[in-house]
């Protein structure tokens, strides 16, 4: 496989590897270089996909969990089959080093951005990293949370002016995600849901009426976004996704964009990559949506670590970006989302009443690193301290010192020596001089995944996501020539460029759906965490019409959120179904371990037999 060893040029495109879904039709026409990457990037692909359903278990399907190969057996095949997955060792050493909690757990229902590692957060753990410790400094959990009355275009209008332990969280974000700051201001919200109802709150859908969103799956914040929008006077629309292959629908969405009166059309919520399905979507509908005066919000959530590299976002330049980051994944899954304004687009927002009560977040020290006493003796003062006494004599020139990690050896803390002057401790002084230096903060989480970089991962995620893919539908429900396959696999299947999330469900012997939500419990007693979604937004096209029943389930939206385009109240059609979400620190024993549980489905007491075994050790059972 040709691997290009620089993205950041766009006329130097990586299509084969490193873009999810080539730019190709971006670059002018007489520009014959991607053209011909295009021809290899098919061959590549093709010749992926062939391979892949050409070896994995050929002409073999599994009936019984107890005839599946080991471990040893199932990887020694897998490697064979791919041999790239072998050229990403590092990201085992990694995981070994600095993620030791995952190998007791297999965590498959985590997405954002992993800001620490778990080595990180508990110094104490045994660990052979060759990173070097900053120990002295680790007060895990680094940071807190707090919530503050504000509106978005209040803190647009001060722009990135911190110089304290948020502003150099933020500068390492926008630095991992390739953002200019010149180009964009970050503000930091509670969750991912509190971004989309700030930005609905805030967008002036009184001019702009129409709100369009385009996701496979129900979704909490989009639902809350369109809420917002709805009561606000916006007219809420969503694309369609055709069944079976969960694919846009592209006529019915080139339809919703167009814009015949060419005015300014509203709001365009573009995700990208499925998280539930892991269908990934050309970047060029958010350029058909601002050819026809849409603006853009790029839900950035469910992408991985590196992925915004492909973006080319000074080419693309949406004028929102949504990423969530947690602290430690498959530990600590607090965190904060970040929602980017392109600086251009600020003056398009409203001030909001409501808006200052959404989410809007300060991200504070958890601890200061003078570790001061209770009384702020003078033998161990900080600029905080001396900020909650003198605040308005004080005018202090530095940030906040915290309780790290730290980048490097500098020591940030304010000069001691001028904080203990006797005129400023009584008082008698208006301003205190301290040392201005910048503060770095050691994210590991997000450090490793750059050092990783784009092309690898991506090569990691996609051996293992096609062939778990294909390992699942081999399970079959005797006898093997008349039987139902166990497992159903909704939206795309193996394919070069499909996303590193999985959406199916189970179905017993007799073809019944066992709930996602006993295999959510199951799985978790055997150490696996999965997640839960519910597809919708399906259309169906006339010679599918049959099935739509058969597949189609309903639920009513919870009372306190409407969903887009829907009545409060009315039924929503869609299936219910179990997910898993991969990450670069994803494994194969992690893929494998999964497909030996959904296995033990074969045995037709199977569910029974845990029902009674959780019921002998609980005396309840397990409640689906």
């Amino acid at each position: 496989m040709e691997v290009q060893t620089h993205c950041g040029e766009i006329s130097e495109v990586c299509t084969s590897s490193c873009f999810p879904v080539p730019l190709i039709n971006l670059f002018e026409s007489g520009n014959t270089k991607p053209r011909a990457r295009a021809t290899s990037t098919r061959t590549t692909r093709s010749n992926f996909v062939k391979l892949s359903r050409g070896s994995v278990f050929l002409n073999t399907h599994f009936t019984n969990h107890e005839s599946l190969p080991s471990l040893d057996e199932a990887f020694q095949s897998f490697i064979t089959i791919y041999p790239e997955y072998g050229e990403t060792h590092r990201a085992d050493h990694i995981r070994g080093n600095e993620f030791s909690h995952l190998s007791r757990q297999v965590c498959l229902d985590y997405t954002g951005f992993s800001l620490f590692s778990y080595e990180q957060m508990h110094p104490s753990a045994p660990s052979s990293s060759s990173i070097p410790s900053t120990s002295s400094h680790l007060q895990p959990p680094f940071f807190s949370v707090s919530y503050k009355s504000a509106s978005l275009t209040s803190q647009l209008r001060r722009g990135n002016q911190d110089i304290d332990l948020e502003s150099a969280i933020r500068q390492k974000i926008m630095h991992f995600f390739n953002i200019l700051d010149d180009e964009y201001c970050m503000v930091c919200t509670a969750n991912r849901t509190a971004a989309f109802r700030l930005l609905a709150e805030s967008y002036p859908f009184h001019s702009n009426k129409k709100l369009l969103s385009v996701y496979d799956y129900e979704s909490e914040a989009v639902n809350a976004m369109a809420e917002s929008a709805q009561r606000r006077g916006a007219k809420v629309m969503s694309a369609s996704f055709s069944w079976p292959s969960l694919r846009i629908h592209s006529a019915s969405l080139k339809e919703k964009l167009r814009n015949r009166k060419k005015k300014r059309s509203g709001l365009f919520v573009f995700p990208v990559q499925s998280a539930i399905t892991g269908a990934r979507y050309p970047y060029l509908w958010m350029n058909l949506a601002k050819d026809n005066g849409w603006q853009v919000a790029l839900d950035a959530c469910a992408l991985g670590p590196k992925d915004l590299d492909t973006l080319a976002i000074s080419l693309l330049q949406p004028d929102f970006i949504i990423c969530s980051f947690i602290k430690v994944l498959g530990e600590n899954p607090s965190g904060f989302a970040g929602l980017f304004v392109k600086k251009s687009s600020i003056s398009t927002l409203q001030s909001s009443t409501i808006a200052r009560s959404i989410g809007v977040v300060s991200i504070d020290p958890a601890r200061m690193l003078s570790q001061l006493d209770d009384d702020c003796s003078t033998t161990n003062l900080d600029a905080e301290c001396w900020r909650s006494q003198f605040e308005e004599e004080i005018d202090i020139q530095t940030t906040k010192s915290f309780s790290g990690p730290l980048d490097g050896k500098e020591d940030i803390s304010p000069s001691i020596t001028e904080l203990e002057d006797p005129s400023v401790r009584s008082g008698k002084a208006t301003k205190v001089s301290v040392i201005d230096k910048k503060m770095e903060i050691l994210c590991r989480g997000l450090d490793h995944a750059e050092s990783l970089g784009l092309i690898l991962i991506n090569n990691r995620l996609r051996c293992i996501t096609n062939w778990l893919i294909l390992a699942l539908m081999k399970l079959q429900h005797p006898p093997s020539e008349t039987g139902h396959s166990l497992v159903r696999i909704y939206g795309p299947r193996v394919k070069f460029d499909r996303g590193p999330a999985l959406a199916f469900n189970i179905f017993d012997w007799k073809g019944e759906k066992v709930k996602p939500v006993l295999v959510q419990k199951l799985a978790d007693r055997s150490n696996i965490s999965l997640g839960c979604g519910f597809l919708s937004n399906i259309r169906f096209a006339d010679k599918y019409e049959t099935e739509k029943d058969e597949v189609l389930e309903s639920r009513r939206p919870s009372s306190e959120m409407k969903v887009a385009g829907k009545k409060r109240g009315k039924e929503i059609c869609g299936i219910n179904v179990v997910n898993a979400s991969f990450c670069f620190l994803t494994n194969f024993e992690d893929a494998y371990r999964l497909w030996i549980f959904v296995a033990k489905f074969l045995d037709a007491d199977f569910v029974d037999k845990e029902n009674w075994r959780y019921m002998t050790l609980n005396q309840k059972m397990v409640a689906a």
